[in-house]
């Protein structure tokens, strides 16, 4: 009878676990954004939090802080080729995505470590920082959302701020 008992928690046990990894079902599930301009593959992944109904800038997510620029694991950045992002060089790669949010401009971070959120967020691992304005968005977005024009004008928009950087 425990044999039985154990076979049948064991199988179970991975029906269940399968569930519980799928990334689709979270809160915040996963998103892409990709394009190519000028023979350079852009890609960002992240996780797509919504604003349901708190407050986003300035207190979810706090000025002045590094910000994860999505949910769960940390965004990612990846370009096929070398590029410029603001006329600034940043090699081919994958980077870790960060901003540090500002009522008026905000910092932008490409990072060498990819890991899960900000936590192990280092300074001497920043590849390039560059600074970019953040404007009222045109409309309210619910979800965080990350878009790439044919032209490589990054955009990240959420809730009603919105940010954009150009790569070429």
């Amino acid at each position: 009878m425990q044999k039985i008992s154990f076979l049948l928690g064991f199988l179970l046990a991975s029906f269940i676990s399968p569930a519980q990894d799928d990334k689709a079902s979270r809160p915040s599930p996963p998103a892409q954004a990709t394009a190519t301009v000028n023979g350079k593959t852009i890609t960002i992944d992240y996780s797509q939090p919504s604003v349901k109904g708190r407050k986003i800038w300035g207190e979810l997510v706090p000025y002045g802080e590094v910000w994860r620029a999505g949910a769960n694991e940390t965004t990612a950045f990846t370009l096929s080729a070398d590029a410029t992002v603001e006329g600034k060089n940043l090699p081919a790669g994958k980077y870790a995505f960060f901003v540090i949010p500002n009522e008026k401009e905000w910092i932008v971070i490409f990072n060498k470590t990819i890991a899960w959120g900000a936590f192990s967020y280092k300074q001497e691992e920043d590849v390039l920082r560059i600074s970019v304005p953040v404007k009222k968005s045109k409309a309210f977005t619910e979800k965080l959302t990350y878009g790439i024009s044919p032209k490589g004008n990054v955009s990240l928009t959420w809730e009603n701020a919105s940010i954009e950087f150009a790569v070429k």
